[in-house]
C-alpha cells in the first residue's frame, strides 16, 4: 500500500471516529440534562457552546497547522476529544457536562480542518477529490451510525457510549501518532507566517448587500431550523411520549440517513433538473410541513415519518444553497464559501438556544416557531429568489 493510501485511510478513521462520536451524543444528550434536572434553555445552550467554540477555535487551529505542521494539531485535536469524551462519561453535575462540551469544541475543533489540509497536502491532484469524498463519506456514515449506537448502548448507563467513543478515539491517536508522517515540510509553513484577520467586517457587510447576501440569510434559517428539529427532539419525545434513549436514537438515525442519501442520490438530479432557485424553494416549504408533521405526529411510526420527512427537506436545500451562493458570487470563492460557512455555524449556536428556550415556555412551542421560522425563509425565497436566464440552458437557478 502506498503512503498517501495509507494516510488517507487512517485519516478516514480519525474522521468516522470524531463524527461518531458527535452522533453519540446527539440521543444521549437530552436524557443527561434531565436526569441532572435540568430543561430546554440549558440544553440549548449546552449545544450553542460547542458550535461557538468551534465557530471561533476552528480557523485558529487551522492557521496553527499552516506555521507549525498538520501533524502536532491533529493529535492535539484527537487527544482532546479523547479527554472530553471520558469527562462526559464521568460527569455528574451540569457544570461538569458544560466544561466538557466547551473544552470538546476547542480542542476537536482541530481535527475536521487539520485532516482536510492533510489530504491537500498529501495527496495526488488527480486522488484528491477521492480523497475529500471519501472523507465526507466516513463522516456521513459516523452521523448516522452514531445516534443509534448512543442509543442502545445508553440504554444501559448514559455514560458507557461516551467511554466506547474515547476507546475509538485512542486507537486513531495511536495510528496518527505512529505511522502518520508530517505533510508539510518546513520550507511551507514558513511561506504562511502572514496572517489574515479571521473576521473582516467589511466583507460581511459587502457580502449581505451582494447578491448572495439573501442566500447567506436562507444558510442561516435553514441551520437554526434544522438544530431546532434535531437537538430538542430528545427532550420533546422524553416528554411527550416517554420515548427512551434508544428510541431517540434510532430516529436521528432516520433523520442522518435520509439526509445522507438525499444530500449524495437525489440533490444533484434534482437541481439539474428544476434548478437549485426552485429546489430551495421546495425544500424550505417541505421543511414547514415537517415541522407541522412532527405537531400532528402521535405514534411512533407518524414520529418517525415526520423526521424523515423533514430530513429530506432539509438535505435537498443545504447543497442548492451552497451551488448557488457560489454561483451567484460576487467575491471570491474561499471568501464566499467561508462565509456561508459562518452562516452555518451562527444558525447552529441561535437554533438550539431559541429551541430550548420556547421548549420551557410550551412543549410544542419549539416546533411551532421553527415552522413560523422556515415559513419565513419559504416566503423570503419566493420574493427574492429568481431563476437567471441563460442562453445556451432554458432555464438555470
Amino acid at each position: 500500500m502506498g503512503q498517501s493510501k495509507r494516510n488517507l485511510y487512517i485519516l478516514t478513521f480519525v474522521l468516522f471516529v470524531v463524527m461518531l462520536g458527535y452522533g453519540i451524543i446527539i440521543p444521549i444528550l437530552p436524557f443527561y440534562i434531565e436526569s441532572m434536572g435540568a430543561g430546554g434553555t440549558e440544553l440549548g445552550f449546552l449545544v450553542a457552546s460547542y458550535a461557538v467554540m468551534r465557530l471561533i477555535f476552528g480557523p485558529i487551529w487551522g492557521g496553527f497547522s499552516d506555521r507549525v505542521g498538520r501533524k502536532p494539531i491533529l493529535l492535539i485535536g484527537i487527544l482532546g476529544y479523547v479527554i472530553t469524551m471520558v469527562w462526559f462519561g464521568l460527569a455528574n453535575s451540569l457544570w461538569m457536562l458544560f466544561a466538557a462540551r466547551i473544552l470538546s469544541g476547542v480542542l476537536s475543533s482541530a481535527t475536521a480542518p487539520t485532516t482536510m489540509a492533510f489530504i491537500g497536502d498529501s495527496t495526488p491532484e488527480n486522488e484528491r477529490g477521492g480523497g475529500m469524498g471519501l472523507l465526507g463519506a466516513a463522516g456521513g456514515i459516523g452521523t448516522i451510525l452514531g445516534p443509534a449506537i448512543g442509543g442502545f448502548l445508553g440504554r444501559a448507563t448514559l455514560s458507557t457510549p461516551f467511554f466506547l467513543a474515547a476507546g475509538l478515539a485512542f486507537v486513531s491517536l495511536l495510528l496518527a501518532a505512529i505511522f502518520l508522517p508530517e505533510s508539510l515540510p518546513i520550507e511551507e509553513r514558513q511561506r504562511t507566517q502572514n496572517r489574515k484577520r479571521l473576521i473582516d467586517l467589511n466583507v460581511w457587510g459587502s457580502a449581505l448587500l451582494s447578491p448572495i447576501g439573501i442566500l447567506l440569510l436562507l444558510t442561516f434559517v435553514s441551520t437554526c431550523g434544522l438544530m431546532i428539529f434535531a437537538n430538542i427532539f430528545g427532550l420533546y419525545a422524553l416528554e411527550k411520549f416517554e420515548f427512551g434513549p434508544e428510541d431517540v436514537g434510532v430516529m436521528m438515525m432516520a433523520l442522518g440517513l435520509v439526509s445522507t442519501v438525499a444530500q449524495g442520490v437525489l440533490a444533484g438530479p434534482a437541481t439539474k433538473k428544476w434548478g437549485d432557485a426552485f429546489v430551495i424553494k421546495a425544500g424550505l416549504l417541505g421543511s414547514v410541513l415537517g415541522f407541522g408533521l412532527m405537531l400532528w405526529a402521535n405514534s411512533y411510526a407518524t414520529i418517525l415519518l415526520a423526521t424523515a420527512f423533514f430530513g429530506l427537506a432539509v438535505a435537498l436545500q443545504v447543497p442548492a444553497l451552497t451551488s448557488l451562493t457560489s454561483r451567484r458570487a460576487t467575491l471570491s470563492q474561499g471568501i464566499t464559501m467561508g462565509l456561508s460557512n459562518s452562516f452555518v455555524s451562527l444558525g447552529r449556536i441561535v437554533g438550539p438556544i431559541l429551541g430550548g428556550l420556547v421548549l420551557d415556555i410550551n412543549l410544542n412551542l419549539p416546533y411551532l416557531s421553527g415552522g413560523v421560522f422556515m415559513l419565513l425563509g419559504f416566503t423570503i425565497s419566493l420574493l427574492w429568489i429568481k431563476p437567471k436566464k441563460n442562453r445556451s440552458t432554458p432555464v438555470t437557478a
